[in-house]
């Protein structure tokens, strides 16, 4: 579905998604200014489906919308019929208690996208907006699954580029958003940082940053010795959603 090129041409003020993995991180995003929350749980697998109780505790308590991310799993992105069956199950929950939208990627064993099951989990969805996650940077033909996507309805393409991080990917990101121009958002995310900002906007198709804004604090709860590990917790800095927001509002 492509989205009118009047977003594009008047919107001044880029949005800020922020993935939080815990309850003080989603009322810091709020807080401090982050437009949209992408909720996952599993924060070393690089996020899974969180749990409801958590989700409804995060609704009741934020006014900005909160997209579920639908990964019954770590590891790769090819899954099997009941791992199909509960991400739609997930989604039927989640869509029930008011997600705002849902964050999944499903691969072919080839490397493509799954266009069969990612159409179970769109029509599961119905009308809320769906986002590719970066299940795309692991296609081995990244600008035809770019296509593919646009075909299938997905509203944005979180990606780094194809690399691990956008830095390394800054090129290619470039890339996308001249290929997706007003048919689907490309979300740039994965070790993004405020100095890369610039070069994105200058393609005129920016609409939209995914940064963790992130910072790792310690408990008191956490001080025995034992605790080595289990005291980091990822969180959402101020001063960085700050420089964030400076920098998008330009």
């Amino acid at each position: 579905m492509s989205i009118h090129k009047a977003i594009f041409r008047n919107m001044a003020d880029i949005l800020l998604e922020a993935p939080v993995f815990n309850l003080e991180a989603a009322l810091q995003a709020a807080a401090f200014g982050v437009d949209r929350i992408e909720l996952c749980a599993d924060f070393d697998s690089g996020g899974t489906t969180p749990s409801l109780g958590l989700f409804q505790e995060i609704k009741e308590s934020v006014g900005i919308p909160v997209f579920v991310m639908i990964r019954p799993r770590g590891g790769h992105f090819t899954y099997s019929e009941a791992e199909i069956r509960v991400m739609q199950n997930d989604i039927e929950l989640f869509k029930k208690f008011g997600a705002d939208g849902f964050v999944f990627g499903i691969l072919t064993t080839e490397g493509m996208v799954d266009s069969e099951n990612c159409k179970k989990l769109l029509a599961a969805a119905n009308t809320l907006p769906c986002t590719f996650h970066r299940a795309f940077d692991f296609c081995k033909n990244p600008e035809a699954a770019l296509e593919t996507l646009i075909e299938l309805g997905f509203k944005r393409i979180l990606t780094s580029g194809a690399q691990p991080n956008v830095e390394k990917g800054l090129d290619n990101l470039v890339r996308y958003l001249n290929l997706a121009k007003n048919r689907i958002i490309i979300l740039p995310g994965g070790g993004m940082k405020p100095k890369w900002i610039e070069p994105l906007r200058k393609t005129q198709m920016l609409l939209e940053v995914h940064a963790s804004c992130k910072c790792f604090s310690s408990s008191d709860a956490f001080s025995h010795p034992l605790s080595a590990g289990f005291g980091k917790s990822p969180g959402i800095s101020k001063s960085c959603v700050e420089e964030f927001r400076a920098l998008l509002k330009n």
